[in-house]
């Protein structure tokens, strides 16, 4: 967890809040960052005053904020416990994993087929910034540059909306990741998918381009249950339950 700032709050020398920002949007963002990208931790205790006094503001639009992560299951209010950074739920991973790839499928298809050459070009350009950031070990820089190659290729085929619908169903996904860049070779091995997906972008290759897309995000799957096994007080849920069901419906 990171100390918030002046320029974290994004306040003025006068102390005003960003233009269209409320102080309860301004600490629900920082928040939220700060959990999925595991800055906060499963099972962290999340103080009220704490947060009000690093941030600046009134306990009121800090309420409002726990409030809103509570809503998006990324807290847990327990009345006269106190406020927590909740386990994420394996057991709903799986599905988000299968939405995601289905969402993602798609926009490459259609980046695949109508990415201009200055696109692809710029896709190249947020390769090689991964493998900057993979040289010198940024875990943080690598993710970033992993979110804006995915939405870039969204881009590319013209279907940003369905960047915003992927947004919006892998936050808890997001949060498994992080947990995932850390282990041996994972970078290595994801910055070579990258560079596979964009190959085929670059040849106008459909079919190619999402096979590649699937095999990578397909190692989600695959990683899930080691993943949890690693760390097991950050999860609730049995993953493995899931699996079986899924074997049983498909059989």
């Amino acid at each position: 967890m990171t100390a918030w700032t002046m320029s974290d709050t994004g306040r003025s020398s006068a102390g005003s809040l960003p233009t269209g920002e409320t102080a309860a949007q301004l600490v629900h963002r920082r928040l939220r960052d700060d959990i999925v990208s595991m800055r906060r931790r499963p099972g962290d205790v999340i103080f009220e005053k704490e947060i009000a006094l690093e941030a600046r503001v009134s306990r009121t639009p800090v309420r409002e904020a726990l409030l809103r992560l509570a809503d998006e299951k990324l807290i847990e209010i327990v009345p006269k416990s106190g406020t927590m950074v909740s386990r994420i739920p394996a057991e709903i991973l799986p599905e988000i994993i299968v939405a995601r790839a289905a969402l993602e499928a798609v926009t490459v298809r259609a980046a695949a087929e109508s990415a201009k050459g200055s696109e692809v070009a710029g896709l190249r350009a947020i390769i090689e910034r991964q493998r900057e950031t993979l040289a010198t070990g940024d875990i943080d820089g690598f993710h970033a540059a992993d979110e804006l190659m995915h939405r870039a290729i969204a881009d590319a085929g013209r279907l940003p909306g369905l960047w915003t619908m992927i947004l919006q169903i892998k936050v808890q996904l997001d949060r498994y990741r992080r947990l995932t860049l850390p282990q041996p070779h994972r970078m290595e091995r994801a910055l070579a998918e990258h560079e596979a997906i964009i190959d085929a972008i670059a040849r106008h290759d459909t079919a190619t381009a999402t096979a590649a897309m699937n095999r990578h995000l397909d190692g989600l799957r695959v990683s899930l249950a080691p993943i949890r096994d690693l760390n097991p007080d950050y999860f609730s849920g049995d993953v493995g339950a899931v699996y079986d069901r899924w074997a049983g419906e498909t059989a």
